[in-house]
């Protein structure tokens, strides 16, 4: 009984020590709380890498999710950005086909339609260019076909669905079977004529003959077509005048032409259209 008397007196002097408003702990205290913040901290760190290793690795699915996304996004990006730069260049390619048929029908009566080079021969002995318009497009054989800057040729063959089309590039006056374009000059026109009938793929120039020694054309000159004949229609830009020679005979004169088309780009051109031509396919 002594000792039990003993237990409680001291526990309740330690329960009202401890109760008892204190500002500072004891060393038995401090130690307790102290080892125990450690032991804290050596479990602790190590369950927040965990933790946080777990929640890298889900945020690294997210990431790895959206950067999906990105490259899909920057691929259809660069997809439409292409598409886009195309159908600028063909829109604006048409505007200026457009606009050059508008002034074409303040010059003349005739009608242009517009044709897509399909495919273009490199047969030295045989060179055509062939065009997706064919004779149920009322396309026939001899109309001139041209692009914004100059003459190209003329319509040699005829399928219902496309055509072949003869460049100036093949004219050469020692073949039979070569087209003369009866020629003039621009602002000159009834007082000049000659005819371009022939190329030097040498030099890449037209030769115009037949012009008289009075003519008026000089260096500089735009030759155009004439429409004598009533094979080829009239106003047509053939090229330009570099430089004019005696003829062979001396009696007449010979001039070097450059011409106005481009042959090595050619993607859309026009076939030239006149109303004879017209009222005949009808």
């Amino acid at each position: 009984m002594f000792v039990l008397m003993i237990i409680v007196v001291l526990f309740v002097a330690v329960m009202g020590f401890s109760i008892g408003d204190r500002k500072k702990l004891t060393w038995p205290e401090n130690f307790v709380l102290d080892a125990s913040g450690v032991v804290q901290q050596w479990f602790y760190k190590p369950a927040g890498y965990i933790a946080g290793l777990f929640e890298d690795l889900t945020n690294l699915r997210g990431i790895y999710k959206e950067n999906e996304e990105l490259r899909k996004m920057a691929a259809a990006y660069a997809r439409d950005k292409n598409k886009y730069n195309i159908s600028e260049q063909q829109n604006k390619r048409l505007k200026e086909d457009l606009n050059f048929t508008e002034r074409q029908k303040g010059l003349n009566d005739y009608r242009y339609l517009i044709a897509q080079v399909i495919a273009v021969s490199n047969d030295p002995y045989n060179q055509t260019i062939r065009i997706n318009l064919g004779s149920k497009d009322g396309i026939q054989p001899n109309m001139v076909v041209v692009t914004r800057d100059g003459l190209v040729g003329h319509i040699s063959r005829v399928t219902p669905f496309s055509s072949n089309v003869m460049p100036l590039t093949e004219l050469d006056d020692k073949s039979p079977d070569s087209k003369q374009y009866a020629a003039t000059v621009l602002g000159k026109e009834s007082l000049s004529f000659g005819m371009v009938d022939n190329f030097d793929a040498e030099t890449g120039k037209l030769s115009m003959s037949r012009i008289a020694e009075n003519d008026p054309l000089t260096k500089n000159d735009v030759i155009i077509t004439s429409g004598q004949g009533n094979v080829f229609p009239q106003g047509m830009i053939i090229g330009t005048v570099e430089n004019v020679q005696v003829g062979d005979i001396g009696l007449t004169r010979t001039a070097t032409i450059k011409p106005a088309a481009d042959f090595d780009h050619l993607t859309e051109v026009f076939v030239v259209e006149v109303p004879s031509m017209e009222e005949t396919a009808e």
